[in-house]
């Protein structure tokens, strides 16, 4: 039963019963402020006309007709002109017999709607990090709560294997590597070519500063440094598809993969399709073309093809450089291109961070102006801040960026180091420690991180998201692996909770069956806005109000079988709820702990 729906209908049945036909009028019905007592609450301001009664007189006279016509309305109180309405326990507990029936709760009908959503998005010089990591659960997390509201969803990712960023790092181990591998090395293979770009820099900066020591301005050192002339050169070579230079590209990006790999397989994401830039860039210059030929954009002195969005609003917009070479909007375009054309996309949802919001505005208008705009009014930049931590930015040029790798395997090892702290693993396996520990680090890591609204800037710190108490993965967590525990002991007391219960309902048990009923509702409007937050903040909220639950009334002592057999049943259906909720942030949940 959708509760809101039915709330609308009895209280319009009521007024129309009490004042004649509404004729299409939208009632003010809200949810009860926490504050007050009741469920649902009517603002009755907007009935005045038709009742010519005072607000606090007109709630009263509806409340009244409400309790006695209305089996399911208990009672009521007024406050000015609000209604609050409050239902009875048997509407309650025939709600809570619906979710314990319901195998797909939570889960929507499917829409018939195909979505994409692009995330992770790396680069082939250098490893993940932190802000890679803020990526990679947005994306994955909003893909499974849109799949929980029906559509068919595709995990994309869009691999940036080309263009001289690429080729730093090829250039500085061509000229400094000495042949070293990642076997060699011992180095994982995105980190050792993480290396290179570094090494690329330091190189670069050097010989900017030797030139400008000689006379040049620093923009002319940047351009006349010989790394940056050799990299563009190898860039022209790699377009042209030199032997040697695209050997070398597949041999360290064939490294940069495998590393990738290992790093998603340790995070829990994963993707449906993988495209990579160097498959899309020509159908990119391809379409610079169509536009040439459309008169849509225009060639310069230099050869280098534009469009002119000033009348937009925006900027004049590079499209391909004079030398022929595209830029990252030339492949955009390639890319969106083919998705569209080969997945009948309803909607295309890129995961990018808020420093290219620009980009996607220039994106969609150039797609319009080509002539494509049903595809431009379906993309969604899904912009997200930026991850800081204590210490500050991160920079990867540096080299001081903060590794995603690192990070993992810093916040399993904490999670274990707190965990044996404070005896969560006792009586745990080596084997059990290890998975809970993973468990917990992870889910530490993955909540902190998704709780906070993705358009924000926010500061992660690693020991804090740890905590087992307070708005935590581990918190969460753990209080799933306690209703584990009551249920086990149920099991191992031959306790049979099977069954309908019949017991009267305390009003903290109607409380948390009222916060089960509003799980679908919180999926859908995680969905529509694109916000695993709210899935965070119920789930958290829900955990919290079953602990004081638990705190407050026993659940295995009970001596009335009934009522036992009710908190059991409730038990397992918040377990069944935070597991669910905890599914879609991409994070697993301890049955032991």
């Amino acid at each position: 039963m959708n509760i809101e729906n039915f709330i609308s209908d009895a209280v319009r049945r009521s007024v129309e019963a009490l004042y004649g036909p509404l004729d299409g009028e939208q009632l003010q019905i809200q949810k009860t402020r926490r504050e007050f007592e009741g469920d649902y609450t009517l603002v009755t301001f907007p009935l005045l006309r038709r009742s010519r009664k005072s607000p606090e007189a007109t709630a009263t006279e509806i409340g009244e007709y409400m309790t006695a016509n209305v089996p399911e309305v208990k009672s009521f109180n007024v406050i000015k002109g609000f209604l609050n309405l409050t239902l009875d326990c048997a509407f309650w507990a025939a709600r809570f017999a619906e979710i314990a029936a319901d195998a797909n709760f939570g889960q929507a009908p499917d829409t018939g709607r195909t979505v994409m959503i692009e995330y992770s998005s790396p680069n082939t010089n250098k490893p993940l990090h932190l802000g890679h990591i803020r990526n990679n659960l947005l994306g994955y997390s909003v893909a499974q709560i849109l799949r929980a509201n029906g559509h068919n969803v595709i995990k994309a990712n869009l691999v940036n294997d080309r263009g001289i960023h690429i080729c730093k790092s090829m250039l500085a181990w061509k000229l400094y590597g000495n042949g070293e591998t990642p076997a060699s090395s011992g180095m994982k293979g995105d980190h050792l070519v993480g290396k290179y770009y570094v090494e690329f820099d330091k190189h670069y900066k050097a010989q900017i500063k030797e030139l400008t020591a000689q006379g040049q301005t620093e923009e002319e050192a940047k351009k006349n440094a010989p790394v940056m002339l050799e990299v563009q050169e190898m860039l022209r070579k790699w377009e042209a598809k030199d032997p040697e230079v695209y050997s070398l590209w597949e041999t360290m990006n064939g490294w940069v993969y495998e590393g990738f790999d290992v790093t998603y397989k340790a995070l829990g994401v994963d993707f449906d399709k993988i495209y990579y830039e160097s498959q899309t860039y020509l159908l990119g210059k391809s379409l610079v073309e169509e536009g040439l030929r459309k008169g849509v954009f225009y060639r310069r002195d230099d050869n280098s093809v534009w469009i002119d969005l000033t009348a937009d609003g925006l900027d004049e917009k590079l499209l391909l450089r004079g030398d022929g070479t595209s830029v990252y909007m030339t492949q955009d375009l390639g890319t969106a291109y083919r998705r569209f054309e080969e997945n009948r996309l309803d909607d295309m949802i890129y995961v990018v961070g808020n420093e290219q919001n620009y980009h996607f505005q220039v994106l969609k208008l150039i797609l319009k102006k080509l002539g494509y705009a049903d595809w431009s009014d379906h993309i969604t930049h899904l912009s997200y801040g930026m991850v800081e931590l204590p210490e500050g930015k991160m920079k990867s040029r540096e080299g001081t960026v903060v590794d995603a790798d690192d990070l993992i395997a810093d916040m399993v090892s904490t999670a274990r180091e707190m965990s044996d702290e404070l005896g969560k693993l006792d009586g745990c396996t080596e084997e059990e420690a290890d998975a809970v520990s993973t468990m917990v680090g992870l889910g530490a890591l993955k909540y902190f991180i998704l709780k906070v609204d993705p358009k924000k800037t926010m500061l992660f710190d690693p020991r804090e998201s740890i905590d087992f108490n307070g708005n935590t993965g581990p918190f969460i967590q753990y209080t799933h692996a306690r209703i584990c525990s009551v249920l086990r002991k149920a099991a191992e007391a031959g306790i049979d909770f099977s069954g309908a219960a019949q017991a009267d309902y305390l009003p903290e048990e109607i409380a948390l069956v009222k916060s089960l009923t509003e799980y679908p509702s919180v999926v859908a409007a995680a969905g529509e806005n694109f916000a695993p937050s709210i899935v965070g903040a119920y789930v958290y909220e829900l955990a919290k109000q079953f602990n004081g639950y638990y705190h407050d009334h026993s659940i295995l002592k009970e001596e009335n079988d009934e009522t036992r057999r009710m908190r059991l049943q409730l038990a397992q259906q918040v377990a069944r709820v935070i597991r669910s909720g905890m599914k879609l942030l991409g994070i697993d949940v301890p049955e032991r702990m």
